[in-house]
């Protein structure tokens, strides 16, 4: 195993101390593992925690700052992050108008941010709560009851965190979350294993010409293996599990995720061929992102999210946002 790291133990917290450096606008709480987007809370404002386990960075704290998220709360890697932790964001957000919780459907996510809401509650602090679960792939993994939750977690934040600027109410805030999230699906092709640092071995064994499809973003399993072939070849596969369970047509967001280890070279291949493939169906890419949002490590592989948009997505979608990560507008 080759990683720039200084100790296995000291990999989120090392990484905190370089968001801190890097990004002066955010408040880094290193030792409690939070990022505080500079100005929260925002009085009048409803705020947006979102988090889950590290390594699939820039999700979540590459997010934090004007126009999406408040807070960002990071567990260890592939690690949920613990209801104290989450809890402590939630109030150091809250001005008096609410926060939504954004938690992708895995299952440590979802209990720990389920009991933090709840304790937050006892605060007084009013928590609303939209379950990211866009992933088409499979379904009752072994990390969720249900569909996984990955690529639509970045559209997500990013339409609510545009709503909630405006000084929208905690409850049409959490249903335009909600909207983004039934309007989106997602696919996941992996070229490669990752290798978290602890282990320090790849995840799973590939062989030299194999590929998996439909993985998630822990490097757990997708529905089978298959033979690589070329980009239009597994971008047709993709797409057609995006459209086999929810159609495509019309103006749509789309997506091209490199899950860490990917050349933007090759993202950029992928996204013509995915736009080829929506053209051949009357739809058109209206919205476009390309490049890594939501990786697992070093795994070489892709992700497709779409989301089929409409006035007031396409609207939110393009308000300005300054973040580390996405920044436009301002």
């Amino acid at each position: 195993m080759k990683k720039l790291i200084n100790d296995v133990g000291s990999v989120v917290t090392d990484t905190l101390r370089g968001v801190a450096a890097a990004h002066p606008s955010l408040k880094v709480d290193v030792e409690n593992k939070i990022i505080f987007r500079g100005d929260a809370p925002r009085p009048g404002k409803v705020g947006l925690v979102s988090g889950g386990g590290s390594g699939h960075e820039p999700l979540h704290g590459g997010y934090v700052g004007y126009g999406m998220l408040d807070a960002a709360c990071p567990g260890e890697i592939f690690t949920s992050p613990v209801p104290d932790q989450i809890v402590r964001a939630t109030t150091g957000v809250d001005s008096g108008a609410g926060v939504l919780h954004i938690v992708k459907n895995y299952t440590g996510d979802v209990l720990n941010f389920e009991m933090a809401a709840e304790l937050s509650g006892d605060e007084g602090v009013e928590v609303a709560r939209v379950l990211v679960d866009d992933d088409v792939a499979v379904r009752d993994s072994l990390y969720t009851a249900g569909r996984r939750g990955t690529g639509a977690a970045v559209f997500v934040e990013k339409i609510a965190g545009a709503l909630a600027e405006t000084g929208a109410p905690l409850a049409e805030v959490a249903r335009a979350g909600r909207e983004v999230n039934d309007r989106s699906r997602s696919f996941g092709v992996a070229l490669s294993a990752c290798t978290t640092p602890a282990a320090g071995r790849p995840t799973f064994e590939l062989g030299e010409t194999e590929i998996e499809l439909g993985i998630g973003i822990h490097g757990e399993p997708g529905r089978t293996r298959a033979a690589l072939g070329e980009a239009r070849e597994l971008v047709r596969i993709a797409m057609d599990a995006i459209d086999d369970d929810l159609p495509l047509s019309g103006e749509t967001l789309v997506m091209v995720n490199g899950m860490g280890g990917t050349p933007l070279m090759e993202l950029y291949i992928v996204f013509a061929e995915v736009a080829a493939y929506l053209e051949e169906r009357g739809a058109t890419a209206a919205r476009r992102l390309v490049g890594n949002h939501v990786t697992s490590l070093d795994m070489q592989g892709f992700s497709v999210t779409t989301c089929a948009l409409t006035d007031e997505l396409t609207r939110l979608w393009d308000a300005p946002v300054e973040t580390p990560a996405l920044r436009w507008g301002r």
